[in-house]
């Protein structure tokens, strides 16, 4: 009986050191994606109800193909940023919204409520801020400041790790085979956000500018942007010039600056 006893207490001590090793294997780092159009996944319930490769395929957010660079052989690459084993991407951007309407529309209050600690907050946002002729989602550069500071001190609140992106390049303006800046103020609004506040910044204006103009401007336009002819696409049967938003190859290269990005940074406050 004794024998017996002392068997079954060392069973339960094992299943117990493996459930629980098996509940810490299983914790996971969410990292929620906060922006626009440009950082948006169109395939995953965007338009709920339909097919997204009949009503809005190539178009394609970088945030939408994120996940792919969050795989268990890669988050050692960024392990200064993830301390679990397992990343769950969660995109909350939405095409059209700045980060007034992001905040006024009760978006940010959604991921707020779901933060928890060690959490990463990826936040960029500039194309819409900066819309004069659209009033119903421009806000001016303080307001600008004053939503990312807000963005960053609630992250930090919930012992969440915020993250600043400049806004990615438009494939607009070209001189002399060189992609140049269209963002002006709204470039330089974060990185001023992100010093004052100490926040780690990855500038994907800049990172995206270089990567492109590298590439050369025929081939950006024509594999990145969402740039083609007629009939190539059923959601597009008289073709697109869009030279803001991204066919898939375009967004899985701008992920990977992304990627990079967070990489380079050393420390997560």
């Amino acid at each position: 009986m004794k024998s017996t006893v002392i068997k079954s207490i060392a069973y339960l001590t094992i299943l117990g050191f493996l459930m629980a090793f098996s509940l810490k294997s299983k914790k996971v780092t969410t990292i929620y994606l906060i922006g626009d159009s440009t950082m948006a996944d169109y395939a995953n319930n965007y338009e709920p109800g339909k097919d997204y490769m009949k009503v809005r395929y190539p178009v394609t957010g970088w945030g939408q193909v994120f996940q792919q660079f969050m795989t268990s052989d890669s988050l050692h690459k960024i392990k200064n940023i993830i301390k679990t084993d397992s990343v769950f991407v969660d995109d909350r951007a939405r095409g059209g919204r700045s980060t007034r309407t992001f905040f006024q529309e009760g978006r940010w209050r959604s991921v707020y409520a779901n933060l928890k600690k060690g959490d990463v907050v990826i936040m960029q946002f500039g194309h819409n801020d900066g819309a004069k002729d659209k009033t119903e989602r421009y806000v001016d550069v303080e307001g600008y400041k004053e939503f990312l500071r807000l963005f960053v001190s609630q992250s930090r609140e919930k012992g969440a790790y915020p993250i600043i992106l400049t806004p990615v390049a438009r494939n607009f303006p070209w001189k002399d085979n060189v992609l140049n800046d269209v963002h002006g103020e709204y470039d330089q609004a974060p990185k001023d956000v992100a010093k004052e506040l100490n926040v780690p910044l990855i500038d994907l204006n800049k990172d995206s500018r270089d990567f492109f103009t590298k590439k050369g401007k025929d081939f950006v336009t024509e594999n990145y942007f969402m740039n083609f002819p007629a009939g190539r696409y059923e959601a597009y049967p008289e073709g697109q010039k869009d030279n803001t938003h991204f066919q898939t190859a375009g967004a899985k290269e701008v992920a990977r600056l992304v990627f990079t990005g967070l990489q380079n940074i050393k420390n997560i406050k």
